[in-house]
Order: structure tokens, then C-alpha cells, then sequence
């Protein structure tokens, strides 16, 4: 019975002290637990955190994240090259890219070279006032029609009103309409001579011009003059609706009453000649020149091709590829123009 009771005290003590143990464990592991929390929300609180390195105490900023507000912001590095400094811009007026071949062509150079690219030859489109004084003997235009001005007919708007554009471009461009017409004499020959300018509005046909370049071939007829027109035109002018139509008609009846009377009409399309202005008067002459690289035509390329659902010929609409289907006579060069026109029209009144 001693032995008994004895092994019961024992069991109850050890258990006793297992339970104590374990108590004392739990409540170690809690006070460490809160330990660390409280350090960790004084370490947050702390603008730096100090580290011991090889016995050497380094201070680094604490990382804390940002305010929802705050608005992070970098600084822009300098590229190579970069010294900082304020980007050079090549002043308005002084050079110009050529679109086909890329040189920097200088302004000056390039006027006293009909506007014709020294590397590649590219023709950038030039003046009627500049392009005249390229073609005649000077001195020798006398311009007709000079003061005859279109006139808002429809009431036109639209983005801006066309009483607005014509007095916006005559402005520009220090002309009343996109033709000028007159008499001149090239070589030995007296010719009446009418040239289209793109800088107005496109050189659209309108009312005015329709009639400028019937009265020039009208006064042609009537002084046996030979006829020249240069042609640089996107079409029948828009904002006069039918009454530019008309204007295909009627150059082309005043061009059929020269040619009863057996005299030359030389047609040389520019680029670009497009549109209503390709399909009365520039396609209808004896001679058809054009300059290399112009884009001849009726309808745009990109139309045609959505029209058609086709592929395109390389070259399509080009002076070059007209000149192979047999549509225009030769193709001649800017500066050759007015020795071959001599000699053409030589040729055309003997």
C-alpha cells in the first residue's frame, strides 16, 4: 500500500511540473511576440536604421512607403551627347530638304536653280511670276485679265468660308487667282501664254480661271498667236460646285476654235495635273511635255486602287510611265524648257 500511494505523489509531481513548464514556455513565447512588435513599430518610427559592420556603425535612411498624396517624379538623365544645353533649330528660310533624295539644299542656291535639287534632279514645284521669268525674253510678258477676281457665288461654308480662303491666299500669294495669262515672246516667237500656280489653292479651276484662260486663247485666235499653257492643278475648285465644271467646256471649245485656224498649242503639265484640269484643256494639245517626275492624272493613286481592287503598275501616273503608254510627247527638263520650246515652236509655225 506504501508503495502505491508513493507512485501516485510521484505521477501527480511530474505532472505538476510538466504543466509548470509549459506554462512558463507559453508565456516566454508571448513576451518575446510582444518584444518584437513593439520593436519592429519603433523601428518605423525611426528615420534611420543603424547597422553594425565589421565592428563599424552605418547609418541608412529607413525605407518608409510614400503618402497616397505624394507624386513620385524622376529626373531626366542627358542622353549621350547631351551637354544640356538648348536644341539648335535650323532657322525658317535658309535651307530646304529634297524629298527624294534628302539633301540639305541651301534656299539661295536652289531659287537660282529653278527649283531643282543639285544631287537627285527632283523638281520642287515652283511660281508662275518665277517660272515665267524662266521661259520669256525679258521684258516681253505683258499680262492680261490681271484685275478679274472670283466672286463667293454659292454662299459657300464649310471649315471657313470662300470669300475668307480667296482673301486669305490672295494675301499668301499676292495673286488674284491660281493663273496668270498674257502675251510674251520666247526666242523669235510671240506666243500667248497662260501658267497655272499651285500656291493658290491648289490651282484648283474655278470660275476665273476657267474664263482668264479662255480669253488668252481667244486672243491668240484672233492674233495668230501659237498658245502655251502650264499646268499645275488638283481639279475643278470645289466651293464653286457646277459652275467650275463648266469651265472644262469651255476652255476646250476656245482650244478646238485656235486649232480650226491651223495654230500650235503646246500643253506642258507640271506636278501635279490632276483632275478636271487633265481632262479638258492640258490633255487636248498638238505637243504635250511634261517635267520628270510629275504626277499626271485623272483620280489620286490610292483611289484608283480602291476602286479598282487592283495592283498598281510601278510608276503609275508618273510623266515617265504616261511618256511609255504613248499620252505625252517628251519629258523635258527645267532648265532646258525654254530652248526646246524655241526650237518646238520653230518647228510647229514653218
Amino acid at each position: 500500500m506504501l508503495d502505491e500511494s508513493a507512485n501516485t505523489r510521484s505521477s501527480q509531481l511530474e505532472f505538476s511540473v510538466a504543466v509548470t513548464v509549459n506554462g512558463i514556455l507559453d508565456y516566454l513565447a508571448e513576451a518575446h511576440c510582444a518584444a518584437f512588435l513593439l520593436r519592429t513599430q519603433h523601428d518605423m518610427a525611426t528615420p534611420t536604421l543603424n547597422k553594425k559592420i565589421s565592428g563599424i556603425d552605418v547609418v541608412e535612411p529607413a525605407l518608409t512607403p510614400p503618402t497616397e498624396d505624394t507624386e513620385t517624379t524622376f529626373a531626366r538623365k542627358n542622353k549621350i551627347g547631351d551637354k544640356g544645353g538648348k536644341r539648335k533649330e535650323i532657322p525658317q528660310g535658309l535651307w530646304t530638304k529634297c524629298p527624294k533624295c534628302g539633301s540639305m539644299l541651301y534656299d539661295k542656291e536652289l531659287d537660282e536653280n529653278l527649283k531643282v535639287c543639285t544631287s537627285c534632279d527632283h523638281h520642287f514645284p515652283i511660281g508662275s511670276k518665277r517660272r515665267i521669268e524662266s521661259l520669256v525674253e525679258a521684258g516681253s510678258f505683258v499680262e492680261i485679265d490681271s484685275q478679274i477676281v472670283s466672286v463667293d457665288t454659292l454662299k459657300f461654308t464649310g471649315v471657313g468660308s470662300y470669300s475668307s480662303k480667296l482673301e486669305k491666299y490672295q494675301e499668301a500669294t499676292q495673286l488674284k487667282d491660281a493663273v496668270v495669262t498674257g502675251t510674251a515672246r520666247i526666242g523669235g516667237h510671240e506666243v500667248a501664254l497662260g501658267v497655272m500656280d499651285f500656291s493658290f489653292l491648289g490651282g484648283s479651276m474655278g470660275s476665273v480661271v476657267g474664263e482668264k484662260l479662255a480669253r488668252v486663247i481667244e486672243l491668240g485666235t484672233q492674233k495668230d498667236l501659237p498658245l502655251i499653257i502650264i499646268s499645275a492643278s488638283g481639279g475643278a475648285r470645289m466651293y464653286e460646285g457646277m459652275l467650275s465644271l463648266m469651265q472644262m467646256a469651255k476652255t476646250c471649245g476656245a482650244v478646238a476654235y485656235h486649232a480650226k485656224k491651223n495654230l500650235p498649242y503646246i500643253s506642258i503639265l507640271t506636278h501635279p495635273t490632276t483632275a478636271g484640269v487633265m481632262a479638258s484643256y492640258a490633255s487636248v494639245g498638238d505637243l504635250i511635255l511634261a517635267e520628270p517626275g510629275a504626277m499626271i492624272g485623272f483620280a489620286g493613286p490610292r483611289v484608283i486602287k480602291d476602286t479598282t481592287q487592283a495592283e498598281l503598275p510601278p510608276g503609275f501616273q508618273t510623266a515617265e510611265f504616261l511618256m511609255q503608254h504613248g499620252l505625252i510627247d517628251s519629258i523635258v527638263h527645267r532648265r532646258d524648257m525654254k530652248t526646246r520650246l524655241s526650237h518646238y515652236l520653230e518647228f510647229m509655225t514653218n
